[in-house]
């Protein structure tokens, strides 16, 4: 739009431009001076013409985040350009009713494409709630057990722990392995394992966020009509899964396939409606399960955002073609630190190292704040290690593209050569 000299904001012209592009936040130069004299206004949109997603990423960072995490650029995009007016319905998602059937079609497609990213059958239930993953700590004893019974726990990071301590006020759980005396740096061998032949179900967690620590593969509960929980929130979608080996699945979105305040759970349908009788309305899988997810108003922005990411996936090729993609750039990245001479050192036994989460460290501890001073200058961010264990971590999700790898191995071998 070309300048424009005007009397006074109040005109009919200003005014319409800020009704119409206001949700653009236009670029807007105004000369206002006591005496009312004349003043321009220069205003730029981006609707007409918006930047190509090469000229997006010049103004974007790397972000190697854990959480809430990178997200696909031209997923964001996408969401741009619906914001204002999703698809002809004249509103956005954000003022949406949630029973209304603009909102229904979204959900519907999110579930199906999620079922159909993880070939699940009719069999689970999707439900996509709130809460986050850390609410079904309490979620998954209050419904798949008793007060009085056993639940097994094999416990190979933080999450896992935290899981069980939680559990401890519901039910009786019990640990059957913990990896903390090693500074969970293995999973165990699932031969060895001391399992309850009673247990109502096994928790793990498939991939340990701060540790870096991911199963390659997973046990049987020791029980035989015992069902296997997971919490994937750190893994989920980033490769094939079979669903069919898992009583319960729950994910936070945060990580892999959309923002926080979403919490996906894949459960057995025969294992709900037995949830304890404490159990708050909002923990209770039966009541979402029997109202779509659409119970007491879910986080529908989230729930869309999961649903364009499941499309893009979809796009991608599947699962498979995500799991090569995200085993090349882990492949690179564990390398640069094996091939340092000591000078990164990353702790976890090869065999389980992560494919989404990298924490390492320097040979030199003094470094650290420069590494990721430096790192930062460079786009780089959020390489810092978890509070609890220090050090560094660079987790490289689904969204985290292949040239982000490079450039922070890049950096890494830079500043080796200048400190070592």
């Amino acid at each position: 739009m070309a300048a424009t000299s005007l009397t006074t904001p109040n005109t009919p012209l200003l005014q319409k431009t800020h009704q119409s592009h206001a949700f653009l936040k236009p670029k807007t130069n105004l000369h206002y001076g006591a005496s009312r004299k004349p003043f321009s206004v220069s205003c730029s949109s981006t609707i007409q013409d918006r930047p190509s997603l090469q000229s997006q990423s010049q103004d974007r960072v790397f972000n190697f985040a854990a959480g809430p995490a990178t997200l696909p650029e031209n997923v964001l995009l996408k969401a741009q350009t619906e914001l204002y007016n999703w698809r002809g319905s004249g509103m956005s998602v954000m003022e949406m009713s949630h029973r209304g059937k603009d909102f229904r079609s979204i959900i519907e497609k999110a579930e199906a494409d999620l079922r159909a990213l993880l070939n699940i059958s009719e069999d689970y239930a999707v439900l996509f709630l709130q809460g986050g993953a850390t609410t079904q700590f309490a979620s998954v004893p209050l419904n798949l057990c008793q007060p009085d019974d056993t639940v097994d726990y094999l416990v190979t990071g933080s999450w896992g722990d935290k899981a069980f301590k939680e559990a401890k006020k519901y039910c009786k759980p019990k640990v059957v392995w913990n990896g903390k005396s090693e500074n969970y740096v293995r999973v165990p061998s699932f031969d060895g394992l001391e399992l309850s032949p009673n247990a109502k179900y096994l928790h793990i967690c498939a991939n340990e966020t701060i540790y870096g620590v991911e199963f390659k593969d997973y046990p049987l509960p020791g029980n035989p009509n015992g069902v296997l929980v997971a919490d994937m929130s750190s893994n989920f979608c980033s490769k094939p899964v079979d669903v069919s080996k898992f009583g319960l699945i729950y994910a936070g979105a945060q990580k892999n396939v959309g923002p926080s305040g979403v919490c996906i759970v894949i459960v057995r349908k025969d294992l709900i409606g037995n949830a304890q009788e404490i159990t708050p309305v909002m923990l209770d899988y039966k009541i979402h399960a029997d109202n779509n997810s659409l119970y007491n108003t879910p986080p529908c922005f989230g729930i869309y955002m999961c649903g364009l990411v499941f499309e893009d996936l979809l796009e991608q090729g599947g699962l498979k073609e995500v799991e090569k993609k995200n085993e090349k750039k882990a492949g690179i990245l564990y390398n640069a630190i094996d091939e340092s001479k000591g000078f990164y050192r990353c702790p976890v036994e090869k065999s389980v190292r992560s494919l989404m989460n990298v924490p390492f460290t320097l040979e030199k501890s003094e470094l650290e704040a420069v590494f990721l001073k430096e790192a930062e200058k460079e786009k780089m961010v959020q390489l810092k290690g978890h509070r609890s264990v220090g050090g560094m971590r660079a987790s490289i999700y689904n969204a985290m593209p292949l040239a982000g790898v490079e450039k922070l191995v890049s950096f890494m071998k830079d500043f080796q050569a200048k400190h070592a």
